[in-house]
């Protein structure tokens, strides 16, 4: 054998990840550009480590290789920037994707998937960008039980579902209003299948009362009804739901409108029968399919509504086409979404409580803090931050890059990079953008600003949204001034 000319065959691709990266307009002001700069939320530290890490991490360590990552085409440069830059360890083998689209007006999540369907030759998990997993729920738990459901009831998609978090008492939830509620959700925890996912359309029609098939109920008496999870938005998907998704031009929300209507599927005749074709080319385990054909129970079965069968259709083409669901309920270990501002806060305290005393490693950053600052071993301070004396700092993370003055009081806060505090300035439960200037003894409680927002010295704020439009809109400011100097 002539060992040289030995062909070898790379080996088959099984999953591509599509990780979405929109705008993150759910997280105004911090993802508001800066100037001409945007801040791209996939880009947003938490923990001083950008969001986007949180889930490469995680799709490596599944085994997959491959990501379709899609972003807005303003922010391609700042994120192709990243991916490729040292502060990314990933080696996963990304290609980055763009859509035209404005803060205004964006892109449904079908109509993303619809447009890269011709990059997605495969079965796709689909992936935000914002999902910090859980270190008890791999991915690859999330694969098996989509592989195990597509060889024995040709499923056609898995989701992932965790307990609802609690805001802590003291963070600013007071002023921007209470979380979204998640919808309701029906599923049979035996079998671990998703029957059922209320919409807005559902909650306009009829907010007291969910309406559910007697033939769903009849074929999976020991269901479970919860409306106290959230859906991660990671979903394992056959390629054929993309075929099914190009039939359906009119939905634009993945979650709130295909993915329930996808659940519909499971026990719908009339349904199964308009997308026979489509179905009909997901293939499970041959002896599973011989086993229903001669299942008496088939053409009778109770899962299967009371629509019509089509002429068309005989009953070795019904299959079950299973949507499959991992629910991860422990309450101390629970992923989150950061899709709001107050989960920002919440994820950025959660990671600090397995610190101990997170100072820059390198001595000439170390150097940087005064000895007489006190800083608490709940806190992380970023490299390159300047910290002068008789500061405190306890369960705050500070960013990188940054300036603090003396006889600062920092607590329960975030400041992203570049921030600079003047001395005696009191910051408590506040989010800062990164840049931003808080001038000589002012003091902010639980408020938020937009990168690049500069407060005067002494001002006083509570529980406010601080955005630069609104000081730019006051010529006699001297800010203003100085500001509008600096856009030009």
């Amino acid at each position: 054998m002539d060992i040289d000319n030995v062909k070898t065959e790379s080996p088959i691709r099984e999953f591509l990840a599509v990780l979405l990266a929109g705008f993150g307009n759910d997280l105004v002001p911090l993802t508001s550009d800066y100037g001409d700069e945007p801040c791209p939320k996939a880009l947003l530290p938490v923990a001083n480590k950008p969001l986007i890490e949180y889930t490469l991490e995680w799709l490596e360590k599944s085994g997959i290789q491959d990501v379709l990552l899609i972003c807005p085409s303003r922010h391609r440069s700042a994120i192709h920037h990243h991916i490729h830059s040292d502060i990314s360890s990933s080696t996963l083998r990304i290609d980055l994707q763009t859509y035209d689209e404005s803060h205004d007006r964006n892109s449904g999540t079908c109509d993303l998937l619809r447009q890269f369907s011709g990059r997605i030759p495969e079965d796709f998990v689909i992936v935000p960008c914002d999902f910090i997993p859980s270190p008890s729920v791999p991915l690859s738990a999330l694969l098996n039980k989509f592989r195990v459901d597509a060889l024995a009831d040709d499923s056609l998609a898995t989701s992932f579902w965790f307990t609802s978090s609690t805001p802590e008492k003291g963070s600013f939830i007071e002023e921007w209003g209470p979380p979204p509620v998640p919808f309701p959700i029906v599923w049979e925890p035996t079998t671990g299948t998703l029957l059922h996912v209320d919409t807005p359309d559902d909650a306009d029609k009829n907010s007291d009362e969910i309406e559910l098939k007697m033939s769903m109920l009849t074929r999976f008496p020991s269901t479970k009804l919860s409306s106290s999870l959230d859906d991660s938005h990671v979903y394992v998907c056959r390629k054929a739901v993309l075929d099914l998704l190009q039939q359906k031009l009119h939905f634009l929300s993945f979650r709130e409108e295909f993915f329930p209507w996808l659940c519909k599927v499971q026990y719908s005749r009339s349904k199964r029968a308009k997308y026979a074709h489509t179905l009909n080319t997901i293939e499970g385990s041959a002896s599973q399919s011989l086993a229903l054909q001669h299942s008496s129970l088939l053409t009778t079965s109770p899962f299967m509504d009371d629509d019509p069968p089509s002429p068309t259709t005989t009953g070795s083409e019904i299959k079950n086409l299973k949507i499959g669901i991992v629910v991860h309920n422990r309450a101390l270990d629970h992923p989150m979404r950061i899709n709001t501002l107050q989960k920002f806060q919440e994820i950025n305290k959660r990671l600090l409580s397995g610190t101990t005393y997170s100072l820059p490693v390198d001595p000439k950053d170390r150097s940087l803090i005064d000895q007489r600052a006190q800083i608490s071993t709940d806190s992380i301070v970023g490299e390159s931050t300047q910290i002068s004396e008789r500061t405190t700092i306890k369960r705050s993370v500070i960013g990188r890059h940054c300036t603090i003055g003396k006889m600062v009081r920092i607590t329960g806060c975030v400041l992203l990079d570049h921030c600079v505090v003047e001395d005696g300035v009191k910051l408590d439960n506040c989010i800062l953008g990164k840049s931003t200037q808080v001038g000589h003894k002012a003091e902010l409680i639980r408020c938020v600003t937009q990168a690049g927002y500069e407060v005067a010295k002494g001002d006083i704020v509570k529980g406010e949204r601080l955005e630069v439009s609104d000081w730019m809109a006051d010529p006699d400011t001297p800010v203003l001034q100085h500001k509008e100097l600096q856009l030009d």
